[in-house]
């Protein structure tokens, strides 16, 4: 079921694609393995999943830690912070993910560049910007978003790579859209703030329910949990 899953995806996003001009190869497709057994993951990863994503640092290391020696495809698999993370858990983070999605203040980002500072690595890290009303939402406040990319791009052990959001649920993707199209209207404005070496590569945005118009929208990273595992 699994690889039928990603497959199919994978001609939705070609679809998309076609529609607006981007190759395909330009979206990078993380799974979402929250909740799922390490049998799953594999199969997945088997599938063509190079891109693995949690939301709790626990739950990743476990999860890590089976699939150190899984495979051939072991050395290229990149894993995503996607969930919230707290000041106490960015030392195991940092020994785990390559890209972290969610800081959302200069305190966590601080913490992240002195535990990568530790370990003489530098962390990818996207911002993670509120563009919804929703109470429950983390992330910046869209207004905040360009004055922290270049306070965050000052600390020497973090690579801001890009912004992050994720829409509310809606019952019709197309719900989502405004909340895509600001987070691209933010990507650009910084971008054309920044010199060349220093512009924004990600934007990480759109889900199981909402992806293809996330695509439409700009995002070049889609985060994929129910629709891979369930379908």
């Amino acid at each position: 079921m699994i690889k039928e899953n990603i497959l199919n995806i994978k001609k939705r996003i070609s679809l998309v694609c076609s529609k607006i001009k981007k190759a395909p190869d330009e979206i990078t497709v993380v799974a979402v393995s929250k909740n799922r057994p390490v049998a799953q993951v594999k199969e997945a990863i088997a599938s063509g999943i190079t891109d693995i994503a949690e939301n709790r640092v626990q739950e990743a290391a476990v999860k890590y830690d089976a699939l150190r020696t899984f495979s051939s495809l072991q050395d290229s698999l990149r894993w995503h912070m996607v969930g919230h993370l707290q000041t106490n858990k960015v030392r195991e983070a940092v020994a785990i993910f390559d890209l972290i999605h969610s800081v959302d203040s200069l305190r966590l980002a601080e913490e992240i560049n002195k535990q990568a500072a530790r370990i003489n690595k530098v962390q990818d890290i996207l911002i993670e910007v509120k563009t919804s009303p929703e109470a429950t939402k983390y992330g910046l406040m869209p207004q905040d978003a360009p004055a922290f990319v270049k306070d965050a791009s000052g600390l020497r052990n973090l690579k801001v790579k890009g912004l992050m959001t994720i829409a509310p649920l809606a019952d019709n993707p197309q719900q989502s859209r405004s909340y895509f199209k600001a987070l691209r209207e933010i990507f650009d404005y910084i971008n054309g703030l920044s010199a060349p070496s220093q512009r924004l590569s990600i934007l990480s945005m759109g889900m199981s329910e909402d992806f293809e118009v996330a695509i439409e929208e700009g995002s070049n990273m889609v985060r994929i949990g129910r629709a891979i595992f369930e379908g």
